[in-house]
């Protein structure tokens, strides 16, 4: 019997998964209006989880809200009316202009998700 110790791989230890992020189940129905989509893809993106069409991202869930790429007009408007914030991706007062955070019942996610992605997939 050897009492040598037994020596671990070479490559390190296993790497632990990450864990899944949660997903609200309002943003649940907006991944499930984009299954099937053409070029549409979903995924952990940076901290968050979302959509992305023609690898540009288009809508994603951020902190319990929906975040989604508009053109500024678009974006100026839903301000305005009180529906959304802009995003602020850092907390540091720098705001996107083409990107609008909508609260939980603030809009309709869906809707929105696919106005964002109609404006996303022609950008070049």
């Amino acid at each position: 019997m050897s009492s040598r110790r037994k020596k671990p791989p070479a490559h390190g230890p296993e790497p632990k998964p990450e864990p899944k992020p949660q997903i609200d189940p309002a943003f649940s129905r907006v991944l499930a209006a984009f299954i099937g989509v053409p070029k549409v893809k979903s995924g952990k993106l940076m901290a968050s989880f979302g959509l992305r069409v023609n690898g540009r991202i288009f809508a994603m869930q951020v902190g319990g809200q929906l975040v989604v790429k508009l053109p500024k007009a678009r974006v100026d408007a839903l301000v305005e009316a009180g529906t959304g914030g802009r995003f602020d991706p850092r907390g540091n007062g720098s705001l996107m202009n083409e990107w609008v955070v909508v609260g939980p019942g603030q809009a309709e996610w869906v809707a929105l998700s696919k106005e964002a992605h109609a404006f996303v997939k022609e950008l070049k």
